[in-house]
């Protein structure tokens, strides 16, 4: 098989090298074709585009497949716990005991946030959105840790920066749900694990014991694996691309928090809540309406298939067990929750979705999961950061350790060719 692709332009042929990938995925590098021929390519949102070459997440959409490291999804989230798959996509490897041991106690020893920036947080006005302040309060860490500034710095400066924000992060997102109640924060505790210290400083409060239910612990981890990556998506484009310039990782990081807000990406399961909502509230949880409407071409639902996923959504597989194990463990009673299961039972069952594939995705069980547990709406996206995070790093370390190039796309230009100056007095 021929290692060269050949394009040919104006009668003239180039060769192009093909890449191969560890999983057979191929690519054709066009990196020298402009210096070459003078043209460049065109793949609107890049859908098509390779920007670099990776050895964290493998994704095969047709396949339904989605490894971290070479680890399948599936057993990551039933037999690992987040600060272990943190540690594999930071380093490249699932941590021994010892070495867990360690990294816990680094993270567990960095979760207090400075109390200044408590004193910036507490200027949010009421309301305004918990996303608004992640990436605000992410950014502003920045400076109070000047030295992280320049992320050319040696390899053990950057890797504290890394457990500071990996550490504060659920400090800040339990700060941003306490201030959305008007409640006291707490401040983390040594004596809990990664995540039931986010459930404590989330749904404890300063007047009672909080002891947190296995059952939440165990699905919240699962959650956050979940979520932790997913190759080239576009918030990890974002981080990567403003870390190229050699920003630093905060404001990398905050870069990446506005793109995941986008309702196309991170708020997508915060839009399956608002969409049941309105199912309940407009059409009184007339379910069999709804779907016939989609069915119909006449309503869009939120949820159901995916722009990668071709097949089925592996994490919502995984996802469905934990929430059934949810709303049976809580028993709640909402009907938000039964609008819910009505559409999954539709979803799973109806010829129309089977055979468009338009399976429940991830963002519809961990939108049902995140309400079950109590989370307002408006804090999904924050959780999906959460998670997120350690994918984000991950990818920003790869990029600065491979000295990537400065991100800089193309463009195909249509707007006026050169045209004469007209002063102002003789325009009409």
């Amino acid at each position: 098989m021929s290692d060269k692709a050949i394009i040919n332009l104006e009668g003239k042929p180039y060769e192009l090298p093909v890449i191969t990938g560890t999983e057979n995925e191929k690519a054709v590098d066009i990196s020298k074709l402009r210096a070459q021929s003078g043209y460049i390519t065109f793949d609107e949102g890049y859908k098509n585009t390779g920007a670099t070459i990776s050895n964290i997440t493998f994704l095969d959409g047709e396949k339904g497949i989605l490894r971290y490291r070479g680890y399948n999804i599936e057993d990551l989230a039933e037999k690992s716990s987040f600060t272990e798959v943190m540690h594999l996509l930071l380093y490249g490897e699932l941590p021994d005991a010892d070495q867990l041991k360690a990294f816990e106690y680094t993270l567990t020893h960095h979760t207090l946030v400075h109390e200044n920036l408590k004193k910036v947080f507490e200027v949010f006005p009421t309301g305004s959105h918990p996303m608004g302040q992640l990436m605000t309060m992410i950014a502003a860490l920045s400076s109070f840790y000047p030295d992280s500034l320049n992320p050319n710095k040696n390899p053990e400066a950057t890797n504290l920066t890394i457990m500071r924000l990996l550490a504060k992060m659920p400090t800040i997102a339990a700060m941003i749900q306490k201030k959305g109640k008007g409640h006291p924060v707490l401040y983390p505790q040594n004596k809990y694990d990664y995540v039931t210290n986010f459930l404590y400083m989330t749904f404890g409060n300063v007047s009672e014991e909080y002891v947190a239910d296995p059952v939440v612990v165990d699905a919240m981890n699962k959650l956050l694996i979940l979520h932790a990556d997913h190759e080239q998506n576009c918030s990890t484009s974002t981080v990567r691309m403003v870390g190229s310039s050699h920003a630093n990782l905060y404001a990398s990081i905050g870069a990446g928090v506005a793109s995941l807000w986008g309702p196309r990406h991170g708020g997508a399961n915060q839009e399956v809540l608002e969409m049941l909502e309105f199912i309940r509230d407009n059409d009184k949880g007339d379910v069999k309406k709804v779907v016939a409407e989609a069915k119909d071409k006449k309503r869009l639902l939120f949820g159901f298939g995916h722009r990668v996923y071709k097949n089925f959504d592996p994490r919502a597989k995984i996802l469905k067990k934990s929430c059934d194990e949810i709303l049976a463990k809580i028993g709640v009673s909402d009907p938000l929750l039964a609008i819910a299961k009505e559409l999954e039972e539709a979803a799973l069952n109806d010829p129309y979705f089977i055979e468009r594939k338009l399976y429940p995705n991830v963002d519809f069980y961990s939108g049902i999961i995140y309400k079950a547990l109590g989370f307002p709406t408006s804090m999904f996206t924050v959780l999906f950061a959460m998670g997120r995070l350690p994918g984000w790093i991950s990818q920003w370390k790869e990029m600065r350790e491979k000295n990537e190039d400065i991100g800089r796309p193309r463009q195909i230009y249509t707007g006026p060719v050169q045209r004469p100056f007209v002063e102002i007095a003789k325009r009409k």
